[in-house]
């Protein structure tokens, strides 16, 4: 119970740092504070992949990548106008039936609160009974345009207000889990790991822009770290009513493991094997020509770089309320601890053959 409101506390603390897509850059201060004294050391890059080093010691180590992109849906500043309003535009995949009345926070020059407008339906006609696009909708700011001109440029950042609470059942409720919560999570596992129980030297890669490019910043970081073998973790559809369940995964029955062209086989089945031998719940999938997460961006870097795809279950993906089970939490942190310690990957994987002169 302790280690579930360790995860917890640490998932919202992670989950509440603003990222949207194209602007984790900003978050390098938020990082370092929440980080500094877990990890050897903390860079950004040129593209605002954040890394965190944890190093085993041991000359000729191998060196393990973990994937967690670090964005999150949002909307950009794209004009404003009379009465304290603002246009707005999205960036990553959101969804218009979650968006009005939604409570936002707008991250210019001043941070400042806002709430989307929502027609009331008595005033909407037969032909307005549609949702309209994000594009199409408002932000109530309270202040006066000549107030916002001065304190919010155009293409400022707009996200979700960080609102989390805990649900029945061991779940929790809250904004950008998709996918802080994998990177908050992996986080906390590697932080705990004692130096010399290491397989070899580890990065977590927290990586950005994945919501808006396939390729996103983690082509970028995996070029650059060239490991020997890499795991990249992100959410998974989880089942709800009504939903086929072939396309999705149980929650709080464990972390899923996919099987995938995208995906190194030997890889997956020795991750599949730690499962076994630790007793971590998990279901394996099949994603046959794509994850629809980094995992191919990693895997077809530079020489080639054997990955393995990790998912968490997540309930009302891409919404400010999305849903995670601290089952799951856990089964993932202690997936993630056995991955960087086992020594049998680590042998396997990190031998590398000359090609042919």
């Amino acid at each position: 119970m302790d280690q579930m409101k360790n995860l917890a506390r640490e998932i919202v603390a992670l989950c509440s740092v603003p990222s949207v897509s194209g602007f984790e850059g900003r978050s390098t201060k938020e990082i370092q504070r929440l980080y500094e004294g877990r990890f050897d050391r903390i860079e950004t890059d040129a593209v605002g992949n954040h890394f965190l080093w944890k190093t085993c010691g041991r000359e000729g180590a191998p060196r393990i990548l973990v994937d967690a992109h670090f964005d999150e849906i949002g909307m950009l500043v794209r004009e404003i106008l009379e009465g304290g309003f603002v246009r707005l535009v999205s960036v990553g995949g959101l969804s218009p039936s979650v968006l009005q009345a939604a409570d936002v926070i707008l991250y210019g020059k001043e941070v400042l609160r806002g709430v989307i407008v929502s027609t009331p339906p008595h005033l909407r006609s037969a032909e307005d009974d549609r949702l309209p696009d994000c594009e199409e909708l408002l932000v109530d700011t309270g202040f006066s345009k000549d107030e916002l001109e001065k304190i919010l440029p155009l293409g400022s950042p707009v996200g979700f207000a960080p609102d989390y609470r805990e649900l029945l059942g061991g779940r929790l409720a809250g904004k950008s889990f998709d996918n802080k919560a994998c990177a908050a999570i992996a986080a906390s596992a590697i932080a705990g790991v004692p130096r010399e129980a290491l397989a070899g030297d580890v990065v977590l890669m927290l990586s950005s822009f994945e919501e808006t490019s396939r390729l996103g910043g983690a082509s970028a970081g995996a070029f650059g770290l060239s490991p020997d073998y890499a795991m990249v973790i992100d959410v998974n559809l989880a089942t709800v009513p009504d939903v086929p369940k072939s396309e999705t995964v149980p929650l709080g029955e464990g972390i899923s493991l996919s099987v995938s062209a995208a995906t190194d086989r030997a890889l997956t089945l020795a991750s599949q094997k730690i499962c076994k031998e630790k007793n971590i719940a998990h279901t394996m999938i099949a994603a046959p020509s794509s994850t629809g997460t980094n995992a191919t961006a990693v895997q077809l870097v530079g020489g080639g770089i054997p990955t393995v795809d990790v998912g968490l279950p997540l309930r009302n993906m891409h919404t400010y309320n999305e849903v995670i089970d601290l089952a799951d939490a856990e089964a993932l942190a202690s997936f993630v601890e056995a991955f960087v310690c086992d020594g049998e990957i680590a042998k396997n994987f990190c031998v590398r053959e000359e090609l042919p002169k």
